[in-house]
Order: structure tokens, then C-alpha cells, then sequence
């Protein structure tokens, strides 16, 4: 597991490790203390370039700061890769299939670029000596380690499923304290993560993470070509999976990988086989027919059969009920929230970066409990990137005066934070598109609260006019409620915690047409349940929101337009200008193009912080 003899712990002041996931997409940093989490982050948030792929110099310098520390007081550093895991293994194969030779050039190259990692780090901070060790922890248990050692669970199951990593696409077994115990693992050829990314691709949605827009197609198809995706996935007595490589060209050749500028494309990775069992692939710019969705439907099923098949054998092997999911098919989310309905499992947990990002969380924390640390620590909210200040804020508008008094739009401070949510809930319940930056940036792809832009569940036009004014993203794909978690088990068929935004929840039937904007087409919601403890601001809104009309959750999606969700006060200023939002909630700051129904006294550089707020996060 590690790279050097295990540094003897400094007992004169707390342990600082550092965890990273670089030249892997979505590079990240994250940085823990005596076992707690202080900060996380992925570097795209810095760059401006989605899913980012180099070494996370930016995210690792924010955590840092956040962190209060330098490279010298820092005494793990651990990665979430290692070479050298299921290396007779993957040696075998290499040496067994003609292709070994070329796929082994690409592997050398990519393991060349993680062991210069130490190098890049102090590139990145020089003149600040590095006194401690550096780890790389297999990518499968960093990923399991992220989700099931930050959860609240004392025992679980846990299993970790994405394209690949260090030769492995799936992980399972027992979390029980600070241990994980692994039970199996399917390695390399074979790969669920793959052969979604693969029909991802032939559907005509190219870009790297596209998958989630065909979860999104899915439900307006029939799983008609189901018989045909049981031909490419064959599900095995163990609960394992196993690919028809003929419809597959990762195994024998290598596949043709850039970074384009920071982001991560791969070649295809289907073989001409696949067009002739489903017919032509589609274009990117070729319209979407019936045949289309009906292939997203049934891929999504397929998907959903072996991963239910997999995790009801591993609940028969263990015989627990609570499960931490990890890895990048973990990000499924239409299939999580069908885990209580198809399996035995009741609890489920799937942390917010359950990604490759969350990596740069599991490696630290994998290390930390190797070297004999307790668990103190549950993740129970997202809030781990960065916050700006009233006075960065207040900076920000006084360089940017002129450029929004050219605007048209109205600048107003609002004293309190009651004041704050009210002013906040009556815009969105009058139909107004709402830029919502506050505290500190949330972990992970999702928005939770405190980048978000929100809107009006309850109008039935409000997806034809968010993607008008900012989104500009294809039709089909749903938007997400914000629902008070108190009031979840009105709305939802299911009540539990889910606080990441992780899982699709039945809305049930009665109250569909009250909240036509985040119903999808199938009657589901990607539901996030809203804490007082875990976000006091945006639980009071929602509530400020519920006391107005009733209905006790807002729209929420991501503040972004077609970039990383921002990140800074400059980012989010920058978005609402360019695009048709009608109001910028800015901290304690009102930024109101439509002004009239809104109108408040006007902005004074004494207002800085809502006198009543509670720090979310």
C-alpha cells in the first residue's frame, strides 16, 4: 500500500494527511486532520475546466489555506492509485493477448505521470521542505474507504463499481469499524462502468460524464432492446458480471485518450459489432428518435439487473442491511433509489464526490485508519470547498459598479437572515430565476444549497424557461427538488436521508401535478433532503418557501452555464450578468434585474452579514 516505511506520527501536534486524485478525471485534493475532514475539493472549480484531469495544484493550495497549513507541516501525502496492485495479474493478461504490448505503453506512461507526483508538489509549492512519506492506495478501496469510513454506519456492506482502476472495475465487502475487509472484485476486461460509457457514447452523447443524460433519457423510452444488452452483459452465480467482448475494443487495443485542454475524451469504445446488433450509432447532432430512447431505456435496465444481481449477493454473503456505495456508477442515482425496493439492503449511504474526486477522500482516510486512527468523523453535509466573506464580497461590488449599474440591474443589502430567505422564497414564488451563493462551495458534482440557482416547483414552464434563460441544455434531462427532510415522507414514496441529491424517489401520485417542474416523466424526482443542522440558511428558505405556498421544496440546480459550477463571488456575478437570470442573491446582497416587486431599501456598504445568520456548513 505505501510507498515508503510508514513516517512515525508527530505527537506534538495533530496528523495532517493529504489526499489526492490526479491524472484521473475530476483531479481533487482533500485534506483531514486527526481523522476529521477540514476541506475538499476538485480542481475544475479552479481551472474553469470541466472534469479536469491533471494535478490538482489549485485545490491542493485552497486546502491548505482552509487547513491553515503548508507542504512542511504535512506528514501523509496519499494517492489514489497503485501501480503495483494485481500485478501478476495483470501481467498474465498483458502477456496473454497480443494487444499486451501497446496497452502496456499507455499504462507505463500514465504510472510515469502519477509517480511524479511527489516532484509536482513541491514544483507547486517551493521552498516549503516535505518532511513526510508519500502512499498509494489501491483505487478500489480508496473508493471504498470514501464512502463507508464517512458514513454513520458501524457495519456495512460496501461496494464500489466504475469503468477502471488499478486493472479492477468492481469492489465488495465488509466495513465493520475503521476496517474493510474485501470479499471480490471483478477485474479488467470486464466492467459495468465501461459498457455504460460505451452505449453512452454510441447514443451520440460524447462528451466524458455524459452518462447522466442518458438516466435522463431513459424514462421516455421501452427497455425493448433489453434481450440485446443481455447478449453484451452476462451476469455470473456470484453476484460478478462479465462482458461479450466482441462488442468491445478496450481489451485489445488502445483506446485513444486526450485531455483536450484540461478535460478528459476518450476514443470509441465500442466495436463495429455493437452497430450491428443495435444499428447505426447516433450522431451528436442527429435529432433523437424512438430507437434512441428506447436503446437508453434498456441500458439503464440492463444496468440496474447486474447491479442489483452483484449487491444481492453480496447481502447474502454478509447478511447486513446498511450499504455504502462508492465509484463512479454510484452516481446512478435512478438505480439507488431502487436499492430498498430490489434488495434486502434498508440503509443506504453514497457520499457526495462518489466519483474519482471522492478518491482523493478515501486514500486519506484509508491511510489514516491503517496507521491506527479511530473513527470520529461522519460526512453529513457537502460544504467542504471554499467560502468568501462579506468583505470579499463587498470588494467584488465595488470593482464591478460600473458594470452593473450598465446592467440595469438594482443593488440592495438586506439586514437579516430572516429577511434574507423571505425576500429570497417571495422572488421564487412569483416565478423569478434565482442565483443562490452563499457559505462555503459543496464536495462533489452536485449543487446543495449554496451554489444553486433556484426556481418555482410548482410551474409547469419553469423547465422550458430555465433552460431559455441559462441552461440552454437538452429537454429531456429532469430538474431536482430541494425538499425539507422533514417533510420528504409527504411528498416521496420512500422517506429516508438523502442528503447528496444520490437518489431517485417515486413522488407519489397525489402530489405530482402540484410540482409538474421537477416530476420527471416517469413521476420521479432526484430528490435532496434539507437539514436544519446541515444548512441552516437554505433549510430556512425552503421553509420561508413552504409558509408562502405550501410546498415545502424548491427547484434546484446547479449555478453554472455550461462550465463547473462556480466557485468564487467573480464567477457567480459573472454568470448572472451574461445570462437572463432575474435575481443574484450574493451573500447578504440583492442583485434584481425586475426590480419592482422586490424593491428594498436601497444598497448601504454598512450592510455586510445578515445579523441573525447561522454559518452553514
Amino acid at each position: 500500500m505505501s510507498s515508503a516505511v510508514l513516517a512515525t506520527p508527530r505527537m506534538a501536534r495533530p496528523m495532517i494527511i493529504l489526499g489526492i486524485n490526479a491524472f484521473h478525471s475530476d483531479s481533487a485534493a482533500a485534506i483531514i486532520r486527526d481523522g476529521r475532514l477540514v476541506a475538499a475539493a476538485e480542481e475544475e472549480r479552479f481551472r474553469r475546466i470541466k472534469h479536469w484531469a491533471g494535478f490538482p495544484s489549485r485545490a491542493i493550495g485552497y486546502c491548505f489555506e482552509e487547513a491553515g497549513v503548508r507542504l512542511s507541516d504535512v506528514d501523509h501525502v496519499a494517492v489514489n492509485q497503485d501501480s503495483r496492485a494485481h500485478r501478476l495479474r495483470r501481467l498474465a493478461y498483458l502477456l496473454a493477448h497480443p494487444s499486451g504490448l501497446s496497452l502496456l505503453r499507455g499504462r507505463l506512461q500514465h504510472r510515469q505521470k502519477r509517480e511524479a507526483i511527489p516532484a509536482l508538489l513541491r514544483q507547486a509549492f517551493p521552498g516549503e521542505p516535505f518532511r513526510g512519506a508519500f502512499h498509494h492506495v489501491e483505487h478500489h478501496l480508496s473508493h471504498l474507504s470514501s464512502a463507508f469510513h464517512v458514513s454513520p454506519f458501524a457495519e456495512a456492506a460496501v461496494v464500489s463499481v466504475d469503468g477502471f482502476g488499478d486493472f479492477a472495475s468492481a469492489a465488495w465487502g465488509r466495513g465493520h469499524g475503521s476496517r474493510i475487509d474485501m470479499e471480490g472484485r471483478v477485474y479488467f476486461p470486464h466492467s459495468l462502468g465501461l459498457f455504460y460509457q460505451a452505449l453512452t457514447q454510441y447514443l451520440g452523447f460524447s462528451h466524458y460524464g455524459d452518462e447522466y443524460k442518458v438516466m435522463g433519457l431513459a424514462p421516455y423510452g421501452t427497455p425493448s432492446h433489453l434481450d440485446a444488452m443481455r447478449r453484451i452483459v452476462r451476469l455470473g452465480a456470484d453476484g460478478a458480471f462479465t462482458l461479450d467482448l466482441a462488442y468491445f475494443r478496450h481489451h485489445r487495443e488502445r483506446i485513444a485518450f486526450s485531455w483536450n485542454g484540461g478535460s478528459p475524451s476518450f476514443g470509441d469504445l465500442f466495436s463495429p459489432a455493437l452497430e450491428v446488433l443495435l444499428g447505426p450509432r447516433r450522431r451528436p447532432e442527429a435529432p433523437l428518435e424512438a430507437r434512441h430512447r428506447d436503446i437508453a431505456r434498456s441500458l439503464q435496465a440492463m444496468y440496474e439487473e447486474a447491479f442489483f444481481h452483484l449487491l444481492g449477493a453480496v447481502h447474502r454473503r454478509l447478511g447486513l442491511t446498511d450499504i455504502a456505495l462508492a465509484g463512479g456508477c454510484a452516481m446512478n442515482s435512478v438505480a439507488n433509489g431502487k436499492i430498498r425496493r430490489m434488495t434486502p439492503f434498508r440503509r443506504v449511504y453514497v457520499q457526495p464526490a462518489a466519483g474519482d474526486a471522492g478518491g482523493a477522500i478515501g486514500a486519506a482516510y484509508s491511510l489514516w485508519h491503517r496507521q491506527g486512527g479511530a473513527r470520529s468523523f461522519v460526512m453529513d453535509h457537502a460544504f467542504w470547498g471554499p467560502g468568501f466573506g462579506p468583505s470579499e464580497i463587498a470588494t467584488l461590488i465595488a470593482a464591478q459598479r460600473g458594470e452593473i449599474d450598465a446592467s440595469g440591474c438594482v443593488l440592495t443589502g438586506i439586514e437579516t437572515e430572516r429577511e434574507l430567505c423571505r425576500t429570497a422564497a417571495e422572488a421564487i414564488a412569483e416565478g423569478k430565476v434565482v442565483g443562490w451563493f452563499q457559505g462555503r462551495m459543496e464536495w462533489g458534482p452536485r449543487a446543495l444549497g449554496n451554489r444553486s440557482i433556484l426556481c418555482d416547483p410548482r410551474r409547469a414552464d419553469m423547465k422550458r424557461v430555465l433552460n431559455a434563460k441559462i441552461k440552454r441544455r437538452e429537454s429531456f434531462r429532469p430538474f431536482a427538488p430541494s425538499v425539507l427532510a422533514e417533510a420528504a415522507a409527504e411528498w416521496f414514496e420512500e422517506d429516508d436521508a438523502v442528503p447528496f441529491m444520490m437518489q431517485v424517489f417515486q413522488i407519489r401520485e397525489e402530489k405530482r401535478t402540484l410540482i409538474p417542474a421537477v416530476t420527471h416523466v416517469d413521476g420521479s424526482g432526484r430528490l435532496q433532503t434539507v437539514t436544519r443542522d446541515a444548512n441552516p440558511l437554505y433549510h430556512r428558505l425552503i421553509g420561508a418557501f413552504r409558509d408562502l405556498t405550501g410546498v415545502p421544496m424548491v427547484l434546484n440546480t446547479s449555478f453554472n452555464e455550461n462550465e463547473p459550477v462556480v466557485c468564487r463571488p467573480e464567477e457567480a456575478l459573472d454568470c448572472f450578468l451574461r445570462t437572463r437570470m432575474d435575481v443574484l442573491f450574493l451573500g447578504n446582497l440583492m442583485l434584481a434585474r425586475d426590480c419592482e416587486a422586490l424593491l428594498r431599501p436601497p444598497f448601504s456598504e454598512s450592510v455586510i452579514a445578515p445579523q441573525d445568520a447561522a454559518a452553514p456548513g
